[in-house]
């Protein structure tokens, strides 16, 4: 058994056909079947059910291929884990962010890469927390830094660095509500209300505090995974938004009452059991002093 093997065998459990993988891997289909056979040979079971020209995974296949996916990571991170990264070296590092920790941590983590680590690479991909799991699982990302209230609960994730920001309704300096010493949730309904999707467990809190009008599905009027849209939307208009303080730092707090009284929980997200990419120290670092 080899590791090129494993590999033969990931994208041929990931493409679902002989032809789609052995195109992938640029090999010929006879020389894949081979390769697969052999695998199955060594360790005494089949991976795939063939039917026909569909294949599908056996249960020890699907079993087999957590296993090589993991030791396939294993094997990249010891290819670099002789050579020890500093300031004169280089590497890659790709991280996803949600839209809150896109807005506090994108600049901070390239000013202190650049000014510390010039040759390094550091991809930012920008999306939601489920489009952004989807490519942690898929490996397409190292880690992710994402509100882990939006994040499913699940046995192949490791969440770290959990981090509490104030969460409020904010609205531009000059706005109308602004005038009151107190505003309740009818008078601050009479204008529209902007966030980022919200989690179903602070869609519970609004609807617990404030009744089922201040549920997200009816309450808010306008939705974008990029919060500085929302907070352009807020300073050019009437419209209220919902947000981590931190992330509108134009805005002001509307004195709501009863007061919201609900933070944002960013972490770092990994894949379990999976060893750490090289510089996720440094991505903590910078979450420590900018998400604090």
């Amino acid at each position: 058994m080899t590791l090129i093997q494993l590999k033969h065998f990931i994208v041929l459990a990931k493409a679902g056909s002989f032809v789609k993988a052995s195109t992938l891997l640029f090999m010929t289909q006879p020389a894949l079947s081979r390769s697969i056979k052999s695998l199955e040979e060594d360790l005494g079971n089949l991976l795939f059910d063939r039917v026909g020209k569909r294949i599908e995974l056996t249960s020890f296949g699907q079993e087999m291929l957590a296993r090589s996916q993991f030791l396939m990571d294993e094997a990249e991170q010891m290819k670099s884990f002789g050579k020890k990264l500093n300031a004169s070296t280089s590497g890659r590092i790709r991280l996803g962010l949600s839209s809150g920790p896109g807005a506090l941590l994108t600049a901070p983590l390239m000013i202190h890469f650049a000014q510390h680590f010039p040759k390094f690479h550091l991809d930012i991909l920008r999306a939601n927390t489920v489009n952004l799991t989807q490519m942690l699982r898929e490996r397409m990302v190292d880690a992710l830094v994402v509100d882990i209230r939006s994040l499913r609960p699940s046995p192949d994730l490791k969440i770290q660095e959990v981090m509490e920001m104030k969460g409020t309704f904010m609205c531009r300096k000059d706005h109308p509500l602004q005038r009151l010493d107190q505003v309740n949730m009818e008078q601050m309904l009479q204008y529209a209300i902007a966030s980022t999707p919200l989690s179903d467990e602070l869609a519970r809190i609004l609807v617990e505090r404030y009744g089922e009008k201040a549920h997200p599905e009816s309450m808010v009027k306008y939705t974008s995974d990029e919060i500085s849209h929302l907070v352009e939307l807020a300073k050019s208009s009437d419209t209220i938004v919902l947000a981590v303080e931190a992330c509108g730092k134009e805005l002001v707090e509307l004195k709501l009452s009863p007061k919201l009284q609900a933070n944002a929980r960013f972490g770092l997200v990994t894949v379990a059991n999976k060893a750490q990419a090289h510089f996720l120290g440094e991505i903590k670092e910078v979450m420590r002093a900018h998400l604090c």
